[in-house]
């Protein structure tokens, strides 16, 4: 008996060394693992974070949002015992999926969403016999889905949406499976790829359990295959955005429980199906079709449930039967770019739930008017009865207004730093991320009710669970190019400032694809994906810090454990020699001197390679009074050089020091860039394992200090906008290599002393060495506000997402407005208002100062930086060549006058002012010069 039981304890005690192993592999190729991944034994006294074990067994991982940077090898194998992975929103983690996960074989849950990886999905994963839930979505995964995931019996949840998966979708035969043979999945998740050829009609049958079937925005073609009319428990239909052709199969309307139908943007004939029996369909949308021209379907009528229903392009004719418009619940009608006529009578309406009618471009001569107590969007522009006539139905729908959550009974404070007021105003730093959802019955971007129900149901759910949060906030819903809807959601710890990392993890887990559904009314709100941004306030506890201080070897008693502690010392010997070996290796310092001709020396261009000793005596020994501000890299000190050059020193903090090559590629590329519109890179410091930066030191700030301290006449900003557009051209044109600079914004402008622009801080630029290169494909980073969104939504990086960028930074300009700000953003404000109401936008001090010559024109030029498809919008060679010509000769100036230094003619806001290479902290200017701003006259 004691034999079997020493038995047992051995095996524990080498599993938790082969685990160990396992996860020590994966921190030597992983950055950013939790701080509390040290000591001996994940499942002890004190436990790695996101580690979650049994008995001594690791049975989940749940890492999500940690910014992890890395592959994920095939060390992960040897944790056998491993039921749940989840990496979700570490968009640091690249490379292939190992083929080698297919050896966890008690794996039930694996969610790698929001990441970057790329290759094939490994066909291994149809040897996970126990798995319920794969989402795999918004990756770059290519190739073809691997019919051995017709293998996975007991699966629920399939999302492999948003990759780049080819091919067809496969069935099984007599030699191989395929997806077909799911029928207990609800969930498959398919949009958003390149998947292609007919949709297989012995894919579905009536004993599959599909809730979900979204298969938009791919290149299937053929008919939609009937057989989808067999699937009774189906609630929601999405193959819009694909080929398909022939006709609806007529038993479509046999779909009872089938709550949303997206058809739209195929090339689908025949008649429109008739659907009179689906009772409990919330949305339709037929849109852009080539079905046989009718009249307008009399059944509509019938469909009691209905919220949105949309048929643009779709040949109707005829009148809409009143009756339609006072269903209950119905709140849009889309019938745009129809053969709509005669009259349209709403005269009668009682349904105050509807929100819009838009039945532009039809035929219709009369309109019988809403009573005046029912309000709502209408237009019928292009109709013939707007012709010659002024009235509200027969202008443009004016655009959805922003959104964002109102605090709940309470003023919001002034928060310090990045703090961020909550909806029950306390300041926090709060976890956030977009919220997209697939295939949601809302109607209007500002419909601020939805939102609020959509909070609180969040909430409900969090609360349930027990989860640190004390709120939820919504704001900037957008739709994007495939009709999702696009929330930013901000979530506030309880209690404290910030969160945890178990924290971020609970809600992560929380937050990975689940449907809220209210109860009380139609409004679903799924299925959804939340992709999260990397939280770095982490506020680390004294017991977490003290895992540094472990020491190994103490003695517990029992031969066993001494055992294990031996051999993890041996193993963490070995690991340490392999770590100094690599370090080595990949070290191009390793081996040289400076000012010597030895080993592999940095290939620089006029940047000067400094000792520490040098750097130090310049700054005064790092002294207090030279201190200058500090941010997340380090601090940044003033200093002067024997030539009496004043230098910005930017010294790097032992925790955010880069690799070595990262630091060398970093002062390779400075070295090359030398423009009057660019901040030059002096040298660097490379000795006593410190990384030190050394600028050229300048005056006047961040753009952004100046829009909200010195008041900027109209002249002077029209100089600056034209000074940075010239650098980021050099940057885009002439440096060699090319440099995309990823982070284009006004506080990455800095202004000398004669007020001209200077592209800066170069720390997420990414250098083209490919001449033929069209972009990089690269993990998202840059400032929310500024993002491009096709750089955002495709990790595709080019030239014309600094362009976006640039185009925000003129908006910022010409309205002293953040990008975002209270909720609203830049772009759309100044979109809606381009025209008659432009003014209400332009910051007010130019509206007092003189008459904004050329305004109109450099608002066009912004707008068309801004467009949304990069393709479309100019590059920074054509807005340098339409600036100068057009722009600065209708404000009657000339742009290659520099301006003289007459600090004079500013206002003067008194406050305390970022330093041009600071991210974080203030500090308040002193100059000198004949008449102090912050002096009365």
């Amino acid at each position: 008996m004691k034999d079997g039981y020493h038995r047992v304890l051995h095996g524990l005690n080498l599993y938790a060394i082969s685990a160990v192993n396992a996860l020590r592999a994966l921190q030597e190729v992983w950055n950013n693992t939790p701080l509390s991944w040290v000591g001996t034994d994940p499942c002890g006294k004190s436990p790695w974070e996101g580690i979650n074990c049994t008995n001594s067994r690791i049975i989940s991982i749940t890492l999500g949002g940690m910014g992890i940077i890395g592959q994920l090898t095939g060390d992960i194998a040897s944790l056998d015992g491993l039921q749940s992975l989840d990496l979700s929103n570490n968009k640091g983690l690249s490379g292939p999926i190992p083929p080698s996960i297919g050896k966890l074989t008690k794996l039930s849950i694996l969610i790698l969403k929001g990441c970057s990886f790329s290759g094939p999905i490994p066909d291994t994963l149809g040897s996970l016999n126990r798995l319920t839930f794969l989402s795999l979505t918004s990756n770059s995964l290519s190739g073809l889905i691997p019919p051995s995931l017709g293998n996975l019996n007991e699966l629920d949840w399939l999302d492999i949406a948003e990759n780049r998966l080819t091919g067809t979708i496969p069935v099984s035969n007599a030699t191989s499976p395929g997806l077909d043979l799911l029928v207990n999945a609800k969930h498959f998740h398919f949009g958003g790829n390149q998947l292609n050829g007919t949709i297989p009609s012995t894919l579905f049958n009536s004993n599959m359990n599909l809730i979900l079937l979204l298969f938009e925005n791919n290149q299937f073609t053929g008919s939609i295959p009937s057989t989808i009319g067999f699937m009774s428990s189906l609630e929601v239909l999405r193959l819009d955005g694909n080929r398909l052709s022939g006709t609806v199969p007529p038993n479509i309307g046999n779909l009872s429980a089938v709550r949303e139908i997206y058809l739209s943007n195929n090339q689908l004939t025949g008649p429109i199906p008739n659907l009179k029996t689906l009772t409990v369909l919330n949305s339709l949308d037929l849109s852009n079709n080539s079905f046989d021209t009718t009249s307008f379907p009399s059944w509509y009528s019938s469909l009691s449930s209905l919220v949105i229903l949309t048929m643009e392009n779709t040949q109707i004719t005829g009148q809409v039967p009143p009756a339609v418009f006072n269903l209950l619940l119905l709140q849009s009608v889309v019938l745009r770019n129809n053969k709509l006529n005669g009259t349209l009578d709403l005269s009668s309406i009682s349904n105050s739930e509807l929100k819009l009618v838009d039945m532009q471009n039809n035929n219709i001569i009369s309109y019988k008017e809403i009573p005046p107590h029912i309000g709502f969007q209408i237009t019928l522009v292009e109709n013939p009865v707007c012709k010659g006539i002024e009235k509200t139905y027969c202008h443009p729908l004016q655009p959805n207004p922003s959104y964002s959550s109102p605090p709940n009974d309470c003023n919001p404070p002034m928060c310090s730093n990045d703090q961020v007021s909550s909806p029950n105003c306390q300041c926090a730093y709060p976890f956030t991320g977009n919220f997209t959802l697939r295939a949601p019955v809302i109607v209007g971007l500002g419909n601020s009710s939805i939102y609020s129900i959509l909070q609180s149901s969040i909430m409900i759910n969090f609360t349930s669970y027990s989860l640190p949060v004390d709120s939820v906030s919504i704001s900037n819903p957008i739709r994007d190019a495939n009709n999702y809807l696009i929330l930013n959601l901000g979530f506030f710890p309880v209690g404290t400032n910030r969160f945890n990392r178990t924290g971020i993890f609970s809600i992560e887990s929380a937050l990975n694809n689940k449907i809220y559904r209210t109860p009380k009314t139609p409004i679903n709100f799924g299925p959804y994906i939340f992709i999260s941004e990397q939280y770095t306030h982490f506020q680390d506890s004294a017991s977490s810090k003290s895992h540094y201080s472990i020491i190994i070897g103490a003695s517990i008693g029992g031969f066993v454990l001494v055992m294990l502690a031996i051999l993890a010392g041996v193993y963490a010997f070995r690991q340490k020699k392999r770590a100094e070996k690599a370090d080595k290796q990949n070290n191009p310092f390793a081996s040289w001197i400076p000012d010597k001709s030895s080993g592999n020396i940095p290939q620089l261009k006029g940047a000067k390679a400094f000792t520490f000793e040098e750097v130090k005596k310049y700054s005064n020994n790092f002294s207090e009074a030279n201190d200058i501000g500090s941010g997340s890299y380090g601090k940044v000190y003033i200093g002067t050089l024997p030539n009496g050059k004043m230098i910005a020193i930017k010294r790097a903090m032992k925790g955010s020091m880069q690799g070595a090559v990262e630091f060398k590629s970093e002062i390779e590329l400075l070295s090359r860039v030398h423009h009057k519109n660019v901040v030059s890179l002096v040298g660097f410091c490379y000795d006593r394992s410190e990384q030190i930066l050394v600028y050229e030191y300048i005056p006047n700030g961040t753009l952004k200090d100046s829009l909200s301290g010195f008041k900027l006449d109209w002249a002077r900003r029209l100089r600056i906008a034209l000074g940075a557009a010239r650098g980021l051209q050099y940057l885009h044109e002439l440096a060699d290599p090319p440099i995309i600079h990823r982070d284009i914004k006004s506080n990455n402008i800095l202004l000398d002393d004669r007020f001209n622009a200077k592209v800066a801080d170069f720390g997420l630029s990414k250098a083209i060495g490919n001449p033929d290169q069209t972009h990089i494909t690269t993990q998202v980073k840059g400032t929310m506000g500024y993002m491009d969104p096709e750089y955002y939504m495709t990790n595709q990086l080019t030239e014309k997402s600094d362009v976006y960028s640039f185009g925000v930074t003129l908006l910022e300009l010409v309205t002293a407005k953040q990008p975002i700000e209270k909720g609203k953003y830049i772009v759309r404000e100044v979109r809606q208002r381009m025209g008659s109401n432009i003014q209400e936008v332009i910051d007010p001090f130019l509206l007092g100062t003189t008459v904004l010559n050329g305004l109109e024109k450099f608002v066009d030029v912004a707008l068309r930086c801004v467009i949304e498809t990069a393709d479309e919008r100019p590059t920074m060679g054509q807005v340098v060549k339409e600036m100068p010509k057009i722009i600065m000769q209708l404000a009657g100036l000339n742009p290659e006058v520099e301006s003289p230094v007459m600090f004079e003619n500013y206002e003067w806001n008194s406050q305390r002012f970022n330093h041009p290479y600071n991210d974080e902290s203030p500090f308040v200017y002193s100059w000198v010069f004949p008449h102090s701003p912050l002096e009365p006259k």
